[in-house]
């Protein structure tokens, strides 16, 4: 009598899907694993522990503790990223305004607060993540902005600028210092972005 049984897949080899699925996992648990015990006390060792795999296999997806947390700001911020195209299509005296409403947009959403926080309260203590942190959002956000402004030190205006919504964000997130942590953030928007806009485009 012929087996007809389908073969056996090979033990220890995922599925595309698989991979995938326990990819995000590994990401989803470094996020809470960096907004809770900081960039420092964060080790390969407990994030596999906490995603339930072997250190090895989160090696095997992203390398160093270091490419993990760059994964992971990949991630977060993949929202922003997606995003800026839209903040540069139109016209650059509306700039200002639209910037400040993606950010402020970001950091309002629940879904995408908690891993910015994770991310900022990380790249604060430590420089290793501090230095992803500039990496890839002067790579990505940054440097796209001062493309589309054509000035002599455009650089410099798109990083004041983000500084000044870090600064806000710093305060009303992560410190929450008060009246500003409980403000209407259409209060706080509409105060924000004409300096938003002066730092990029004001002679």
């Amino acid at each position: 009598m012929t087996d007809t049984a389908a073969p056996r897949r090979g033990r220890g080899r995922r599925t595309r899907s698989e991979s995938a699925d326990t990819r995000a996992r590994i990401l989803a648990v470094a996020r809470e694993e960096f907004s809770e015990r900081g960039y420092e006390k964060t080790s390969v060792r407990g994030i596999a522990k906490a995603a339930g795999v072997d250190s090895a296999l989160v090696h095997h997806y992203f390398g160093t503790k270091e490419q993990v947390f760059e994964a992971a700001v990949e991630v977060a911020f993949a929202p922003a990223f997606r995003a800026r195209d839209t903040v540069l299509d139109g016209p650059l005296d509306g700039v200002g305004e639209r910037l400040t409403r993606m950010i402020f947009g970001l950091w309002e959403n629940p879904v995408t607060r908690a891993p910015l926080l994770a991310i900022v309260r990380s790249a604060v203590n430590n420089e290793s993540a501090a230095a992803v942190f500039r990496k890839l959002v002067a790579a990505q956000l940054l440097r796209r902005i001062a493309e589309q402004l054509d000035l002599p030190d455009a650089e410099l205006r798109a990083e004041l600028a983000a500084a000044q919504l870090v600064g806000i964000a710093m305060m009303r997130y992560v410190i929450k210092i008060e009246p500003i942590a409980s403000a209407d953030p259409e209060q706080i928007i509409t105060r924000v972005a004409p300096v938003v806009q002066r730092h990029l485009t004001q002679p």
